[in-house]
């Protein structure tokens, strides 16, 4: 058990619960976004469980009230410490204080005291779905150490992966940048498409449309399940947060149906490189979708991220891309022989595509 104290963190205290946060614990623990993301809480959530909570936590390893200006604002505390000196962090803000780096900075101040107080490690879990929580991660100067598959199970059932992060006496506790930031307002358009980070919502449009012939004839690997495409969408945001790649759904503007799917994956920050891929519904076909939505990544990419060189790749036979690129503004570099993996076991050639950072961005 660690010792009682409170920490200043801030414009935030950190201090021991107590009975006048009652209220406002129940008020955040019956919250929709508390229930999904944290399924042992009673649901409902009562007087009696806050109170039961209050009664306990004197017992816990450490737990903390978060405040600002005196007010409750959530919740941290850590689990106590296996024989090897690492201890668990858990937290949650209150909805009415979200967006403010709440859970960032008390994270980093609770994992800088737990450590002067001679803990050697502390870990952080977030579910792969929770994107609010693994940028608190990245934000608190955790690490990101692997992906524990299947390890949570949800309210219905379902199991969940979790992304476990850790901080060390050696580590600098700087936050992480974030390569790929997240789109201004959430989305981009040009007032013709609308990109929006795909999600799991999409995943039966998406699932059909890798299915049509005219898709999957230049996919790239084997055909999935609709639960394989399913759990791919819940893993989209991790992947942008962490900064392995950014996944999107091309909509028509003015409906807002699913028109396609974007990407920008394969990110090498050494050499400022990622590649687009994409693919189009049918019905969307030959009206510039494709066009305008690469521009729209490819121009936010440039000026939003350190990336400087856009490159795609095409089967050789695929005119329609070959034409959506070079309206885009890609330059055809040249061609890997047999370099594709086609769906009858032999190799495609790979028409190589690159768009370059223009020298005034």
């Amino acid at each position: 058990m660690l010792p009682r104290q409170v920490i200043s963190a801030g414009p935030l205290v950190l201090r021991p619960p107590s009975a006048e946060d009652v209220d406002a614990i129940v008020r955040t623990c019956n919250d929709p976004l508390t229930q999904r993301f944290l399924p042992l809480l009673p649901s409902p959530y009562g007087r009696q469980d806050a109170e039961a909570y209050l009664k306990s936590a004197p017992d816990q390893c450490a737990e903390f009230a978060i405040t600002r200006d005196g007010a409750y604002v959530g919740a941290i505390g850590l689990r106590a410490p296996d024989p090897h000196g690492s201890a668990e962090m858990g937290y949650l803000v209150a909805p009415w204080a979200r967006g403010r780096d709440v859970a960032g900075t008390a994270a980093r101040a609770v994992a800088e005291w737990a450590l002067d107080q001679g803990l050697q490690r502390v870990e952080l879990q977030a579910e792969v779905e929770n994107v609010a929580s693994l940028r608190v991660a990245y934000k608190a100067g955790f690490s990101e150490e692997g992906r524990r598959r299947d390890a949570k199970v949800l309210r219905d059932g379902r199991r969940a992966d979790v992304v476990t992060f850790g901080r060390v006496h050696r580590d600098s506790g700087e936050p992480a940048e974030q390569y790929l930031p997240l789109f201004p307002g959430g989305e981009l358009s040009d007032g013709v498409v609308r990109l929006t980070p795909i999600a799991i919502e999409d995943a039966a449009d998406y699932h059909r449309m890798m299915r049509e012939p005219s898709v999957a004839a230049y996919s790239v690997g084997l055909e999935g399940t609709l639960e394989d495409d399913e759990r791919r969408m819940r893993s989209t945001g991790y992947w942008w947060v962490s900064g392995q790649r950014v996944e999107l759904a091309v909509r028509d503007a003015a409906s807002g149906a699913f028109a396609g799917h974007l990407q920008l994956a394969q990110v090498a920050p050494m050499f400022g490189q990622a590649m687009v891929g994409y693919s189009l519904v049918p019905e969307f076909r030959g009206r510039g979708f494709m066009t305008r939505a690469v521009n729209l990544l490819v121009e936010w990419a440039f000026a939003n991220t350190a990336l400087r060189r856009i490159v795609a790749g095409t089967d050789p036979s695929n005119l329609a891309s070959h034409k959506v690129l070079t309206r885009a503004g890609f330059s055809r570099e040249g061609v890997q022989r047999e370099f594709f993996p086609a769906q009858d076991g032999t190799y495609a050639d790979d028409v190589e595509w690159l768009r370059l950072r223009p020298k005034n961005v």
